[in-house]
């Protein structure tokens, strides 16, 4: 998993609870990178999921809960970081369906060794979007909070369903998006 996820997830917990806490979650957790990132390193996804958990421990906050706050948070970093991609998406719709043919194809482009979920969707019309997450590892709570992003970032009311795919694994779910009436 990218160094940035990392960067971005401590950046969140220092911001939203302290950076006391930052300090707390790395202490209590065995990490094989000592909990010393960069943006641009990889490391083992298992260690987002220890910091997370570590996270619910400190604070008592359900990890579904946490995992999607930060998928929320990572969204609007992403916005600052990369403008280019939602310059070219007028609309969450759009931009949704953008992600797999686009956005991941420069990801590789700067990061060939990123490891990215994969995104198929399918438009029903004006109102909905089936987005279909697929991925090794158990991220689909974060996806969620990204999708809840975006849609924040476009000012679209919607109604998600999760479906999940994959046994309450998290690594094959339909999201269901349907815009509210105007």
């Amino acid at each position: 998993m990218k160094g940035l996820v990392f960067t971005e997830f401590l950046e969140m917990v220092e911001q939203t609870f302290s950076a006391d806490m930052v300090d707390d979650i790395i202490d209590a957790s065995d990490l094989p990178s000592g909990g010393a990132y960069t943006a641009v390193g990889t490391y083992p996804h298992s260690e987002i999921v220890t910091l997370v958990q570590q996270l619910a421990i400190q604070t008592g906050m359900p990890v579904p809960e946490l995992v999607k706050a930060f998928g929320r948070y990572l969204f609007g970093r992403f916005v600052v970081l990369y403008p280019s991609f939602f310059a070219a998406a007028p609309d969450a719709f759009d931009f949704l369906d953008s992600i797999e043919n686009h956005v991941h194809v420069e990801v590789r482009k700067l990061y060939p060794d990123a490891e990215l979920p994969t995104f198929e969707t399918v438009r029903e019309g004006k109102q909905k979007l089936i987005m279909i997450y697929r991925s090794k590892h158990p991220f689909a709570t974060l996806a969620a909070g990204l999708i809840d992003g975006c849609l924040t970032y476009y000012q679209v009311e919607a109604q998600t369903e999760m479906v999940d795919c994959s046994a309450g694994q998290g690594t094959h779910v339909e999201f269901h998006i349907t815009r509210m009436a105007a």
